[in-house]
């Protein structure tokens, strides 16, 4: 099986991030904004995943790239790095 080259590569000054082929870019680029907005707001997995009712191992699941976040959930999670506070206030 040929390997598909690199596109996206990872992000140095993120631990947890990795390089992607062309085929996974789009389930990196959303798993870096999910994981990236939920570093920005100084939040756990569990404790984003609590404040904004995201199933944790969903949120793992996006995170991890395992499964591409849906388009519904990249603009909640665009919402949340804009107005966290408003939206946590929504949901209570």
């Amino acid at each position: 099986m040929k390997k598909e080259p690199i596109i996206l590569p990872a992000d140095p000054m993120d631990d947890e991030d990795f390089a992607v082929s062309a085929e996974g870019m789009k389930r990196g680029q959303r798993a870096r904004l999910i994981r990236q907005t939920r570093n920005n707001l100084g939040r756990s997995q569990a404790e984003f995943a609590q404040r904004f009712r995201v199933p944790v191992g969903t949120l793992r699941d996006w995170e991890q790239a395992r499964v591409t976040a849906p388009d519904f959930a990249i603009a909640y999670v665009q919402v949340i790095a804009r107005h966290p506070d408003m939206v946590a206030e929504a949901l209570n």
